[in-house]
């Protein structure tokens, strides 16, 4: 089911075990095992989530690698196993570096993965941080922004209904040339990541859904009033969906250091803080959870799903 601009406030995850930087993956995630990945999938899907997510990184530098860790599981690759084990749960690129592959690359990829799962791709899309990355594929870091825009034009052709789709920008031109399987769906949603001027600008007059990169919420609304401006400005008449990534979370009393950021508490105490996102014009958020080991995560998904997600409409 896709996410709506003018539905109830949508929930959904990045996963776990599939990126591993310092900055947000637990202790137990290390040791972790394609089935506990299973495991949170299919929690996911049970516990009313609206999409999981992975990342997209070829290759880490040794320069990043304390922080970012080398661990950057394969987007297609992970999100086409885990649509092999659910049913429902939206599969979501957050996101895919476009810029390190020509346009017809990933469109061949991801247009499977839609195929596959029965049309539950959302592919997000960001213009990418790492300049050895690039380099070693002999992509542009450079003018990274300005082919990621002509990429999402050239994948909009690409991964539409054509057989033989047509595309001809400076960057890239393609015509005659078949691509089959098509996506299950008629039209694939393409979200933006960033928050900088430029993302910005490009989720506007470009995307169906912005991807905020970890805007704190006194940041939110100007981002947002500025993003329906440009896109007004554009002359772009389709709603557009606004996300968010929340604060750490913990349903309950956690009984252990979850850090000063988390919100923790009772299951309506936690609705009535991610409300507050509804009301400043937010439509789905991206949720993570503190925990110890797969299980808690588990419990803490299903916890989520029981008792905070029916209180979010309200």
């Amino acid at each position: 089911m896709p996410i709506q601009p003018n539905g109830p406030l949508s929930y959904g995850m990045q996963l776990p075990i599939q990126s591993q930087s310092a900055i947000y993956a637990e202790p137990w995630e290390a040791a972790a095992t394609p089935a506990d990945l299973v495991r949170v999938a299919r929690a996911a899907d049970r516990g009313g989530f609206a999409y999981i997510a992975g990342c997209d990184h070829v290759a880490v530098p040794r320069r990043l690698a304390a922080g970012m860790s080398t661990v950057w599981y394969d987007p297609v690759a992970t999100l086409s196993f885990l649509a092999g084990v659910t049913e429902r749960v939206l599969l979501m690129s957050h996101v895919a570096v476009v810029g390190l592959r020509h346009p017809l690359i990933t469109a061949k990829q991801y247009a499977t993965l839609d195929h596959l799962s029965g049309g539950r791709l959302i592919l997000g899309v960001g213009a990418g941080h790492v300049r050895e990355e690039f380099e070693a594929v002999g992509a542009d870091f450079d003018g990274r922004g300005g082919v990621l825009d002509e990429s999402i034009d050239a994948l909009r052709a690409a991964l539409g209904p054509e057989e033989y789709p047509e595309f001809a920008g400076e960057r890239f031109a393609f015509g005659g040339l078949g691509q089959l399987p098509r996506p299950a769906q008629e039209r694939v949603p393409v979200w933006v990541g960033g928050s900088s001027p430029a993302a910005v600008r490009r989720a506007a007059v470009r995307g169906d859904g912005w991807l905020p990169q970890g805007d704190p919420r006194d940041r939110l609304p100007a981002q947002i009033a500025r993003l329906h401006a440009l896109r007004e400005e554009a002359g772009v008449e389709a709603p557009i969906v606004v996300g968010a990534i929340t604060e750490p979370l913990y349903v309950g009393e956690p009984g252990w250091p979850v850090g000063r950021r988390t919100l923790a508490g009772k299951p309506e105490e936690l609705a009535e803080s991610l409300r507050e996102y509804a009301a400043i014009g937010v439509h789905q958020i991206q949720v993570r959870f503190r925990s110890r080991s797969v299980g808690e995560l588990t419990d803490q998904m299903a916890a989520f799903g029981a008792d905070v997600a029916p209180r979010l409409g309200r």
